[in-house]
């Protein structure tokens, strides 16, 4: 059989993820220090999964709604208020499998074929192969590292077609740590008022920011709530990335077409997953999310460690004030991030994963998570040192 000929050419030709290929090889190796992973080294709080525990000896094992349970849905809207966006419970949230889900429902809900969708490079590297599985075409906005990676009006307004139907906004940023405040999102939302482009806000990493002011959502901002898709859940903040639990909240209209994907592609998301995520939500509103603040106290400790670490092995490391990624330039090595991150693995078992997995303007930088021990970031940015010293630096 001839499975080329049968293969759908647009899902095929996606390439595999840039990541992946790194945690494949560190799999393969002993003694490595992985900055690869972005994922929480804190296991989940044990009261979230004592609820689950709970709902399964209770016989709580059967389909919930297909848009989740209410009590969650209502939770959910009372936490996304925090951030300045106001959802209904009953008609604008709906619980996913992931905060992955939802941006492949919002994608399809909303994209014809040959539509196009404005996205920041680098950014996660989920977005570009979801675009073209909806049958879109990703539009890269390239950012920079001299004003934190931020996306401006500016940086999209040329890039605006008669076929561009939406933009993703993806802050706190994955993989440069960048965020937008207030002001940031005021002047992107001045270019997009008086168009009909939607707004796909991945605010994953909502509660892991490090400067003074609170995230705010992109849907807070003035004009852009009836523009917005806001995407959200519990694997980063919550420590829960193998429960698969998301959210997305989204005007009625958006929300009930990605509803009826979901409908049929999924049913539901895992019930005993979202007794747990009510647990979150529940014990947090009323403890002002303790657990979520002594994670971020850590991460906050660990990214002041690597990126003093980092800069003192000589490499150029922007200010990262969300998420839990560094993403230092390496330039002056002379490699390219492909061969910096492969010779660090086979010379010192340090992984970081190549800034280039996340869109052409990553080329020469690479991402270093530290959701990582402190002890391993401490070992690991002494190997960088030693490393960058053996290879000098030009």
């Amino acid at each position: 059989m001839n499975y080329d000929k049968i293969l759908c050419e647009r899902i095929k030709n996606v390439p595999p993820s840039g990541i992946r290929k790194f945690f494949d090889i560190v799999s393969e190796m002993k003694d490595v220090i992985s900055l690869g992973v972005g994922e929480p080294d804190f296991t989940t709080p044990w009261r979230y999964s004592d609820a689950a525990i709970y709902s399964l000896r209770s016989g709580h094992t059967h389909y919930t709604s297909n848009r989740g349970m209410k009590e969650l849905t209502r939770l959910i809207s009372e936490y996304e208020a925090r951030f300045g966006a106001v959802y209904h419970p009953d008609q604008e949230i709906m619980v996913t499998v992931g905060a992955s889900e939802g941006i492949d429902l919002a994608l399809r809900a909303l994209l014809e074929p040959g539509d196009e969708v404005l996205v920041p490079d680098p950014s996660y590297v989920s977005y570009m192969p979801c675009i073209t599985f909806a049958g879109g075409k990703c539009v890269p906005v390239p950012t920079r590292a001299e004003n934190g990676f931020k996306l401006t009006g500016e940086m999209i307004l040329p890039l605006i077609t008669p076929r561009t139907k939406a933009i993703i906004f993806p802050y706190p940023n994955n993989p440069t740590g960048g965020i937008m405040g207030k002001e940031d999102m005021e002047e992107l939302a001045s270019v997009l008022r008086g168009t009909d482009i939607i707004v796909i806000a991945d605010e994953i990493y909502a509660e892991l920011t490090y400067s003074p002011v609170r995230h705010l959502s992109f849907a807070a901002i003035d004009g852009m709530r009836e523009r917005t898709v806001t995407l959200n859940g519990f694997s980063k903040a919550f420590a829960m990335t193998g429960w698969r639990m998301g959210y997305a909240c989204a005007p009625k209209e958006i929300l009930d077409v990605m509803l009826r994907i979901h409908q049929y592609a999924i049913m539901c998301a895992p019930t005993a997953g979202q007794y747990a995520a009510v647990e979150a939500l529940k014990s947090g509103l009323e403890s002002d999310f303790a657990d979520v603040k002594r994670m971020v106290v850590q991460y906050d400790r660990r990214r002041r460690v690597i990126v003093d670490g980092l800069r003192k092995a000589g490499l150029s490391t922007h200010e990262p004030l969300g998420a839990f990624y560094a993403f230092p330039c390496i330039k002056n090595t002379g490699m390219t991030a492909q061969e910096f991150c492969v010779k660090l693995i086979e010379e010192e078992r340090v992984a970081c994963v190549p800034g280039d997995a996340f869109g052409e303007t990553g080329s020469g930088y690479v991402r270093c998570s530290y959701a990582s021990s402190m002890d391993n970031i401490i070992e690991a940015v002494k190997r960088i040192a030693r490393f960058t010293q053996r290879h000098g630096l030009k």
